[in-house]
């Protein structure tokens, strides 16, 4: 019996989820059916963020991509908090499918800065996504998602935490579906009426930072939570033309 090819993947990765779903990756070649054939990810976060994935592909001499012009053919596209906007050219590469995973409920947070603006907005429910990849930001099919609800008064760094745990755990349970296209993507546009749309801007977050003190205490305290995440500029109030920053002694409480 002749023996079957192996799907060939490119994967674009960063930061700690992408890692772990690298990993997740290689442990499982055999099982899975693969071959990684090239890896891309942000050269430049390498001495500002704990980004391990150049070091785990070199590992395991995995080739790894000097820029997306330098992407090659292959059968699937795996994106995982990949800091580039894909163009139709380099989803082409893809023969079978190219597919990314956002880390926020679609269609209502597409874009940037999810987590802040879901607790902003006070929902109760949130949650993570595997979808197409198409020329829109975040707006292709949903391939597979996982929701859950929002836990009360949770600040965003708690929120992109338990959203992490939540993305390992749909990308391991589902990605032999997927490489099998064993699955029914849903367009976005089904949920017209039911799930309302959103783009954020990575520009946004600025503006959210600043905290008038003539707000009422729950929405200081939730705009708080919602932009206290160190390293990051910490939500701030103007007093005299100067930034007077909040700070959180207690990720729970503001």
């Amino acid at each position: 019996m002749k023996k079957q090819a192996s799907k060939r993947i490119v994967y674009l990765g960063a930061k700690p989820l992408g890692v772990h779903c690298l990993r997740n990756l290689i442990d499982r070649q055999a099982e899975l059916g693969i071959e990684i054939i090239a890896v891309g990810t942000d050269f430049n976060a390498e001495s500002k963020r704990q980004n391990n994935l150049i070091e785990l592909s070199k590992a395991n001499d995995l080739p790894l991509l000097a820029s997306l012009e330098a992407l090659p053919e292959c059968d699937f596209i795996i994106s995982i908090q990949y800091h580039k906007i894909l163009k139709q050219k380099h989803i082409d590469k893809a023969g079978t499918l190219a597919i990314n995973l956002h880390m926020a409920a679609v269609p209502e947070y597409r874009g940037c800065n999810a987590f802040s603006f879901a607790i902003l907005d006070k929902v109760k429910e949130f949650g993570t996504t595997l979808h197409v990849m198409d020329h829109s930001i975040d707006g292709g099919d949903i391939i597979f998602e996982s929701r859950f609800p929002m836990p009360e008064k949770c600040t965003v760094k708690q929120l992109h935490a338990l959203t992490e745990e939540k993305s390992k755990a749909l990308f391991t349970d589902h990605i032999d579906q997927i490489l099998n296209m064993d699955f029914q993507p849903i367009p976005q546009s089904s949920f017209a009426g039911i799930r309302v749309s959103g783009h954020h801007y990575r520009s946004e977050i600025a503006k959210i930072k600043v905290i008038d003190l003539d707000w009422p205490a729950e929405k200081i305290n939730r705009h708080i939570r919602a932009t206290y995440f160190p390293p990051f500029e910490p939500p701030y109030a103007l007093v005299e033309g100067k930034k007077v920053y909040f700070v959180m002694e207690n990720d729970w409480n503001a």
